[in-house]
């Protein structure tokens, strides 16, 4: 008789993504949304050989320790900071994420962001609930910053900066980007984008983005000093990871009216916020969901679960996960040849 996994589900998911793990393997899935604490994660990660965890579940060596059995840990998500990668590797765990599917979601998510806190969409939708619009308005009441024919920076031009850069020849934006290396001049024409330095970036940009992962030599690559060099009344979004961003920095920021707005969907210390953001009315604010929609929402499910069976040498793709992160891994295992 063959070997039945058992795989960990985390968090709730869609009953479609569920039903096919069902299908092949002993499944526990969590019907409620709850924070893991190391020593749940742990003993939890223990009893399975492979698992579907969030952004929330820190998974690294500590949780790793004594565990002899896990063979996969597919991340709902691209980013993977709360994944240790060496770790991982070194105990023989698959590690995977769920890249590409969401791309186009997000970048409409940016503009989303940009558009509302530019426009002061928050501000005024949660002043008019209040039932303070009884009259007539002041023509100058409720002035915002035009996007349309103004300078769109992006920092970080992976496939979501490229997915929001395409988006911008629609209100006739000129593309500036920086990364730490140059894209191919065959997609720089598609995205109608020209690389600068950063300095540049952040001098000529009415709104900039930040796309680009957080690394620890990322950690507040926008801070103070940055934020000074940046266009007086420019807009800030950030739908990467909160970290790029010193926050109270940011609060200053726009106190003094260097920026005159910002869209943030991510923070450092999330689910917190800090508090003096939450005090002005010039930042919208989000709670990380650039990639909630129910198709991407979907999609990320399904390739989670397709990592999972895959690494577990089931289904279509056995042995073939569609987003490892650390394939050395199956390399060991004798799954991939090494060539």
């Amino acid at each position: 008789m063959t070997k039945r996994y058992k795989v960990w589900v985390s968090r709730p998911l869609f009953a479609e993504a569920l039903a096919r793990l069902d299908q092949h393997v002993t499944l526990d899935a969590e019907a409620i949304e709850r924070v893991h604490a190391p020593e749940q994660l742990r003993e939890r990660l223990a009893g399975v050989d492979a698992a579907i965890v969030s952004l929330s579940d820190r998974v690294d060596a500590a949780t790793l320790a004594g565990n002899g059995r896990l063979r996969v840990i597919a991340n709902l998500a691209v980013g993977y900071n709360n994944l240790d990668i060496e770790a991982l590797t070194r105990a023989g765990v698959l590690a995977c994420n769920t890249p590409d599917v969401l791309n186009e979601t997000t970048a409409d998510y940016a503009w989303a962001l940009m558009l509302a806190a530019a426009r002061r969409v928050g501000a005024a939708e949660r002043w008019l609930r209040a039932g303070h619009w009884t009259g007539a308005m002041r023509f100058d009441d409720w002035l915002g910053v035009d996007l349309h024919g103004k300078t769109l920076g992006i920092l970080g031009m992976g496939r979501i900066g490229q997915a929001v850069a395409r988006r911008a020849s629609g209100f006739d934006m000129r593309v500036l980007y920086h990364n730490r290396s140059r894209l191919p001049e065959s997609i720089e024409r598609q995205c109608a984008a020209r690389w600068v330095d950063q300095a540049t970036l952040l001098r000529e940009s009415d709104h900039l983005v930040l796309v680009l992962p957080y690394t620890p030599e990322n950690h507040h690559v926008i801070g103070a000093a940055e934020l000074a060099q940046m266009k007086r009344g420019s807009v800030l979004v950030n739908i990467a990871r909160g970290g790029l961003v010193d926050e109270a920095a940011l609060a200053t920021a726009l106190v003094s009216g260097q920026l005159a707005a910002a869209g943030l969907d991510v923070y450092e210390d999330e689910p917190a916020v800090h508090p003096a953001l939450l005090e002005l009315e010039q930042v919208v604010l989000s709670p990380h969901m650039g990639s909630a929609s129910a198709d991407t929402r979907r999609n990320m499910a399904q390739l989670a679960v397709d990592n999972v069976l895959a690494g577990l040498g089931l289904g279509s793709q056995a042995g073939h996960p569609p987003t490892p992160i650390n394939p050395q891994v199956l390399h060991a295992r004798g799954v991939l040849d090494k060539a």
